[in-house]
């Protein structure tokens, strides 16, 4: 009787005081709840159903993670027996309860009681002799986890979400779950293969942002990257982002190896939930990150309950020099997302190398097709020079894959800027909205397009939407703030402007508040405003086609003759937007001039075109037969 196995009920009690109900995950001492983790809490149970044998590392981890997982054992078992014994306050020199068997594992040595048993229990006793085989080359029972869902942990995140699913459907009522994907940790120890572990960071959150948007959001790379190297508590990542989960990630890379970890963390008790550890080849780092995402996209479809099969966003096709090009690929992602013009530059380098590597990489051509787009804008130079090789760009992506959101954007961007294309534009933001409702920048630009069409309320909401999804990005909470100074809300405007500032005081973007200043008619704070823009700037163009727009506002006829003068000459050095006279003519009142700036506009394709319909600057032109001429030639006449 006494070797044949035991049923071992919910409900035991173990030393003075304990008492620890194994179908609800509670642990209890003289009737007050103690606070323990799930994975500790997991690895307690296990040794208290195996009371009295050795239970072994292997046998650990295969109840709680599933068969063939790797983990590190310093951060899974170490740890949670230590995290056991505290709440135990068992001492491993002097155990109570815990009993560490070295090189063999670990055995629960205290006595146990079963309440809700009639009559005693046959334990084998004395213990097992350590020359007994291991409780993992022996027969042994599944017992009731998670609320009595008799499955063990094989795959990833199974049991637990099984679990979890009736208590999420109760909860979200419709809202979405919101996950967001922390900076993978770069463990190489060369600060020069950051773009790797970013790399890593931005397609885990473009592979699980595809996977069923209607139910998962995951936040943006621009407001997790906040997060690189810092030490902010989870809980005030849950709050700041807005999400219930999180997944924290570490890669290491050798010659030819790579290692990956990842963890996936439930924010309100710090659960790990999910955790495994990949060692490949490093040329199979483009198959791995897909794999990563299946898995997690496994255990995500069992906790938003029963719907269509979920899968990652589509798999490139492997291929000898597919590796070699996709590492091209994240240098390029990583410069591009420094938003510099140099950053531009490079990242147009190494766009151009992985292209040249493998011709039919698509989403190389997207990336292309974004920093030219963005490169004009940013350096001021005219857009004949960038769009057209952005619009070729784009559309060989598409013609390669028409399923990359990223090129749908951007060719958006570009027909909207460039040719004043509005349906299309606006056929192609939403084309990349439905292929991947997650892209937080698809959001933010096609808001824009929304306010230059006089669509504000639809605008505010798209806005909205790219916050919730990147809800620590700066240009995105600018670009807010631009939409209610288009929409003629300037306090609201400035107020968000500030907030932006607060935030980071030089951020480019956030000087359009000095806009909203000047349509309140408050030329002090502008002119204030315009100094420090010069400070940031170094004596550039833009501020000084601002003092003249205020000085001629106010009357002060010499002081805007010499900001002109000073504008021109500046824009002798190199070629320069029309735009920037177009500020101090209208501010000057010279509407001939300020008509002739914005011919001059039209004929370069300039995408200050794209605000004629919305801009409070051109409010005095707006009768004029010219203007309205433009406005009709620009497709904004509607």
């Amino acid at each position: 009787m006494a070797s044949e196995p035991v049923r071992v009920p919910d409900f035991v009690r173990f030393g003075d005081d304990f008492e620890f109900d194994l179908g609800a995950y509670r642990l209890r001492r003289s009737g007050r709840v103690l606070k323990l983790e799930r994975i500790p809490m997991e690895v307690l149970a296990v040794l208290v159903e195996q009371r009295g044998q050795v239970v072994s590392r292997e046998h650990i981890v295969e109840r709680i993670w599933g068969k063939g997982a790797f983990l590190d054992t310093d951060n899974s078992i170490n740890g949670a027996i230590r995290k056991v014994r505290q709440v135990l306050k068992d001492d491993p020199e002097r155990p109570r309860f815990i009993q560490t068997v070295t090189g063999r594992g670990y055995r629960f040595i205290a006595p146990v009681t079963y309440p809700d048993l009639q009559g005693p229990i046959a334990i084998p006793d004395p213990l097992p002799s350590l020359d007994q085989p291991l409780l993992d080359n022996r027969p042994f029972r599944r017992w009731p986890m998670l609320l009595g869902i008799g499955v063990v942990l094989v795959v990833a995140l199974g049991s637990y979400f099984l679990w979890y699913r009736s208590h999420v459907r109760s909860q979200r009522a419709g809202r979405r779950l919101m996950l967001a994907v922390l900076p993978f940790e770069n463990l190489t120890g060369d600060a020069a293969q950051d773009y790797v572990s970013d790399g890593m960071t931005e397609e885990m959150i473009t592979q699980l942002g595809s996977l069923d948007p209607v139910h998962l959001g995951v936040i943006a790379r621009t407001s997790v990257m906040h997060y690189k190297r810092s030490q902010e508590p989870l809980p005030q990542v849950g709050r700041e982002l807005g999400v219930q989960y999180v997944l924290e990630g570490s890669i290491r890379r050798d010659s030819d190896k790579v290692r990956i970890t990842a963890q996936l963390i439930q924010i309100k008790d710090q659960t790990h939930v999910w955790a495994r550890q990949y060692d490949r080849e490093l040329s199979t780092l483009l198959a791995l990150e897909g794999e990563i995402a299946r898995e997690i996209a496994d255990e995500v479809q069992i906790s938003l309950g029963d719907h269509k099969p979920i899968t990652p966003a589509s798999q490139p096709v492997l291929s000898p020099r597919t590796y070699e090009a996709h590492d091209l690929y994240l240098k390029g992602q990583y410069f591009l997302n420094k938003r510099t013009i140099d950053g531009f530059q490079r990242a147009i380098d190494y766009f151009q190398r992985a292209i040249a590597i493998d011709p039919r990489y698509a989403r190389a051509y997207a990336g292309l097709a974004d920093s030219y787009a963005l490169l004009g804008p940013y350096s001021g130079v005219p857009q004949t020079q960038f769009m057209p090789k952005a619009r070729a760009a784009a559309l060989r992506a598409l013609e390669i894959d028409e399923s990359v959101p990223e090129a749908h954007t951007a060719l958006a961007l570009i027909v909207q800027n460039y040719d004043w294309d509005w349906q299309t534009a606006e056929k192609e933001f939403r084309r990349a909205i439905e292929l991947n409702p997650n892209y937080a920048t698809a959001h933010q630009w096609y808001a824009e397009h929304l306010t230059w069409r006089g669509r504000f309320d639809d605008a505010l909401r798209e806005s909205e939407r790219a916050r919730q999804l990147d809800p620590l990005s700066l240009i995105i909470a600018a670009d807010n703030g631009a939409i209610l100074y288009y929409s003629r809300q300037y306090d609201p405007a400035i107020e968000k402007f500030n907030a932006v500032r607060e935030m980071e005081p030089n951020f480019p973007r956030a000087l359009i508040i000095v806009w909203a200043y000047e349509q309140k008619g408050m030329f002090a704070d502008a002119l204030a405003d315009i100094e420090n823009w010069k400070a940031m700037t170094g004596d550039g163009i833009s501020s000084w086609s601002e003092m003249a727009y205020v000085y001629g506002c106010t009357g002060q006829r010499a002081q805007a003759r010499l900001a002109l003068a000073k504008l021109k000459q500046l824009s002798r050095r190199h070629s320069v937007d029309p735009s920037v006279f177009l500020r101090a003519h209208i501010g000057m009142g010279s509407k001939d001039e300020a008509l002739a700036d914005l011919e001059k506009a039209y004929s370069q394709h300039s995408n200050v075109l794209t605000t004629l319909k919305v801009d409070p600057l051109y409010d005095s032109m707006r009768s004029d037969p010219r203007f309205q001429d433009l406005v009709r030639r620009v497709g904004l006449a509607q």
